[in-house]
C-alpha cells in the first residue's frame, strides 16, 4: 500500500538531527569503535533505588490498570508538596495534571491553545520539538534571534517588538535546552506581565529547573496563577524512559486539558506513576541533590577545558547539563565539525542545526550528562583532533 498524500503539516516538521547523529554514533559502535556520547541530553544516572523498588511492588501488587487521565491523586498531591518544600509555593493538587512525559504536556498545552494561524514567540536557539508542537496544530513558531547578551533567551523588549496581530503567546524554557541558561527572575516577570497585558498565554518549560546550580531555584509559578508550567520526571529525577511529566495549569484550563488527555492518551503509565511517588522520599531527594552536585562539578571542569581548546563559551550555563559553545574560531561549519570529530576521534556532539538558524553554523551543544572519566577522555580526544588540523 502506498500513500499518495500526506498531511501538509508534515512540511513544517524538520528532521531531528540530534537523533541522526545518534544513529551515526551507534553505527560506529557496531564497528567496534569506542564512542563518548555527549550528544543526547539524557542523565547517565538511572532511577533512584526506591523508585525501582516501588515500580516492582506496583507490578507485584497488580497496580497496572488505567488511572485518571489527570494522574494518581497521591502523585498530584506529592508534586504539590514538592512545590511547597522547594519553592515555598502553595499549588493546589487540582491544578496539576500528570502527563506521559513533558512532550505530552507540551502537546496538550498546544492542542488547547494553538489554532490555525496562531503565532507563538520563542527564542532562536531553542529545543526543536517546541516549534514542532506548535506546527502540529497548524500554528507558527516565530523564532527570534537571541544571543549572549540575552542569555540566548527572550527578553521583554523582544516580546514587545515582535508581538503581532496573530501572536497568541510565548513558549519559554528556563533553564534552556540547548544553552543551559535561565531567564533572570526580573526579566521573566516583565515578559509575563507584557504577555498578560496583551491577553496572551505564557508556557514555561521547567524540566531542568531542579538542575539549577548558581542561584536559589525559582519557578515561574511564583509570578501568577495564569502561567502554564511544564515539568518532567526525566531530568532531575533521572527517569527518562519512564515517560512521565506534569502540567501546572490555571484552574480554568484543567477541565479542557483533562478532556484532551482522556481522548489522546487515556492516562500516563500507571506503573511509572506509582514508582514516581518514591521520588519524594527523603532518601531519594538526598540522592538527587548529590547527583545535581556531580553535574555541577562536571560543568565546572568542562567549560574551562573547552575554552582552553579554542571554543568560546560566552554564557556560563547555570542549569541543565549542556554547554553551548561557539566554534567559529575553529570551523565555519558546525555540522561538518561535529561529524568530523565523531568519525575521527569518537566524540559525539551536536551542532546548532536543530535549534534554529541563528546559531546553526557557529555553535555546538555538548552534554555533560556522562561520567567525569568520559569527559576527561573526550577533552583529550578533542585536543588530539584540533592539534592534527
Amino acid at each position: 500500500m502506498t500513500f499518495s498524500h500526506l498531511a501538509s503539516r508534515l512540511d513544517n516538521i524538520a528532521p531531528f538531527h540530534v537523533m541522526e547523529l545518534a544513529k551515526m554514533a551507534a553505527a560506529l559502535e557496531q564497528q567496534g569503535r569506542h564512542i563518548i556520547h555527549m550528544g543526547i541530553g539524557e542523565p547517565d544516572f538511572t532511577a533512584a533505588p526506591l523508585v525501582i523498588e516501588a515500580a516492582a511492588k506496583a507490578m507485584a501488587d497488580g497496580k497496572m490498570q488505567y488511572t485518571s487521565a489527570t494522574g494518581l491523586p497521591a502523585l498530584r498531591a506529592a508534586i504539590s508538596g514538592h512545590y511547597k518544600q522547594v519553592y515555598g509555593l502553595d499549588i493546589a493538587p487540582g491544578r496539576i495534571v500528570v502527563t506521559a512525559g513533558a512532550s505530552a504536556a507540551l502537546l496538550l498545552a498546544c492542542a488547547a491553545l494553538v489554532e490555525k494561524g496562531s503565532e507563538v514567540l520563542m527564542p532562536d536557539p531553542s529545543y526543536p520539538c517546541n516549534r514542532h508542537f506548535v506546527a502540529a496544530f497548524d500554528g507558527r513558531a516565530k523564532m527570534i534571534a537571541s544571543g549572549p547578551a540575552e542569555r540566548f533567551q527572550l527578553s521583554d523588549q523582544m516580546v514587545r517588538e515582535h508581538w503581532g496581530e496573530d501572536t497568541r503567546g510565548v513558549l519559554l524554557a528556563s533553564p534552556s535546552n540547548p544553552t543551559g541558561t535561565s531567564i533572570l527572575h526580573g526579566e521573566l516577570g516583565k515578559i509575563i506581565a507584557t504577555v498578560r497585558a496583551k491577553g496572551g498565554f505564557s508556557i514555561v518549560d521547567e524540566i531542568y529547573q531542579g538542575l539549577s546550580y548558581d542561584e536559589a531555584p525559582f519557578s515561574a509559578l511564583s509570578l501568577g496563577d495564569d502561567i502554564i508550567v511544564i515539568n518532567s520526571f526525566s531530568k532531575y529525577f533521572n527517569m527518562t524512559g519512564w515517560r512521565l511529566g506534569w502540567l501546572v495549569l490555571p484552574e480554568q484550563l484543567v477541565a479542557p486539558i483533562e478532556k484532551l488527555a482522556q481522548n489522546l492518551f487515556i492516562c500516563p503509565s500507571s506503573i511509572a506513576q506509582h514508582a514516581a511517588l518514591a521520588c519524594f522520599e527523603a532518601d531519594s531527594l538526598a540522592l538527587y541533590e548529590e547527583r545535581k552536585n556531580e553535574f555541577k562539578r562536571r560543568r565546572d571542569y568542562l567549560v574551562p577545558a573547552l575554552v582552553e581548546l579554542g571554543f568560546k563559551v560566552p554564557v556560563i550555563p547555570d542549569g541543565a547539563f549542556y554547554v553551548y559553545a561557539d566554534c567559529s574560531a575553529l570551523s565555519d561549519d558546525a555540522d561538518r565539525l561535529v561529524k568530523d570529530i565523531l568519525n575521527q576521534v569518537g566524540v559525539s556532539m551536536v551542532s546548532g542545526l536543530d535549534f534554529g538558524p541563528h546559531t546553526a553554523q557557529t555553535y555546538i551543544r555538548l552534554s555533560y550528562a556522562t561520567s567525569m572519566d568520559n569527559l576527561q577522555e573526550a577533552v583529550r580526544r578533542l585536543g588530539q583532533f584540533f592539534n592534527k588540523k
